[in-house]
């Protein structure tokens, strides 16, 4: 999972970047950084104590950061780099640099937003073009593909991301445009030290929103654990930076984890939300989709209630489900397959 840092020049995004990762940099360097994150997740901490794996694997996110923008044409490079993430943290400034200083947070939203949604606009356009000429030499054209286009046009066109409809955002023929105002987006408004509130547009908005204090937190992910969890708690902070994004990544993307365990390795694997068995199993080894036989399968509550896989067993806890099971968060599957 890769998720791109934007926003508008001054916003902050190296501070949360850097209070996301823990990779800091004293002096600025103008060029694209991405750092990759162990997902926290504590059942595979006990998982690896029960197991004694020779390696323990947690899930992994990573963050890019893209490198500042001066131009018009550099500002498009940067838009090209963000298409590959699968979401997007637009930072949005909400704290004065300088006591005289007007700020407009929703100012500062808008115009980003139009930025991306100008984007793709002019790559639904050309597309248009293209298959418009296609057609003019007779070759054939995807039907489907045209009324998708259509619709994402319509949608840009009234200045709407086309994650509004989630039917045209997520269609398989529109995938390869990699439209940036159809990938998920998070909303991140950072806050002065002081400041735990969002911006009174919070509510007006149709967006995933959250307030970072960008330049404390940063301060806060170089101190010691003990220390760091002392300021967390003076300043009414839930958590570390870096766990309370993850965690809101995961619900923007509707992620959830499964597990493998055995004394080779205890890991994590990363899924969405009502994956079949047989497509869970695709993300571990396609050998194992293709010969596919059963997946023996019991949650993580009931392993950790019974005491271990035999008492699991005991208990009738440990099932064996088909291709079509739909993976719950927690799971743990051992995949039976033959190739």
């Amino acid at each position: 999972m890769k998720i791109g840092i934007i926003g508008l020049p001054q916003a902050g995004k190296k501070t949360v970047f850097e209070a996301l990762t823990k990779r800091f940099e004293e002096s600025f360097k103008n060029e694209d950084r991405m750092e990759t994150v162990t997902v926290p997740d504590n059942r595979i901490d006990i998982l690896s104590e029960m197991f004694e794996p020779q390696k323990t694997i947690y899930a992994q996110i990573k963050y890019f950061f893209p490198r500042k923008q001066e131009s018009l044409a550099e500002k498009d490079a940067v838009y090209n780099n963000i298409r590959d993430c699968d979401a997007l943290i637009h930072t949005v400034k909400n704290f004065k640099t300088y006591p005289d200083e007007k700020i407009s947070p929703y100012q500062d939203f808008f115009k980003l937003e139009q930025e991306l949604i100008l984007s793709d606009l002019i790559t639904a356009e050309k597309r248009m073009e293209r298959i418009d000429a296609d057609k003019k030499r007779g070759k054939p054209v995807d039907n489907k593909e045209i009324s998708l286009l259509k619709e994402a046009l319509k949608l840009l066109e009234a200045e709407k991301p086309i994650r509004k409809e989630p039917e045209i955002a997520e269609a398989r023929e529109l995938r390869g445009f990699t439209f940036l105002t159809a990938k998920p987006k998070l909303l991140l408004f950072n806050n002065e030290d002081e400041d735990e509130k969002a911006p009174f547009f919070k509510d007006k908005i149709d967006e995933d929103t959250m307030v970072l204090r960008g330049k404390l937190e940063r301060e806060i992910m170089q101190m010691p654990e003990e220390e760091a969890f002392e300021f967390l708690k003076e300043f009414n902070i839930s958590g570390l930076a870096m766990d309370r994004v993850i965690k809101r990544s995961y619900d923007l993307l509707g992620l959830i984890s499964f597990f493998t365990v055995g004394k080779d390795e205890v890991r994590a694997w990363t899924i969405k939300k009502d994956t079949a068995a047989l497509d869970a199993a695709d993300v571990i080894h396609s050998d194992i989709k293709k010969g596919f036989i059963r997946a023996e399968v019991v949650s993580y509550n009931d392993l950790i209630k019974a005491g271990g896989y035999p008492k699991a067993r005991e208990a009738g806890t440990v099932r064996l489900e088909g291709k079509t099971y739909k993976v719950e968060d927690g799971d743990i599957i051992n995949f039976r397959f033959n190739v």
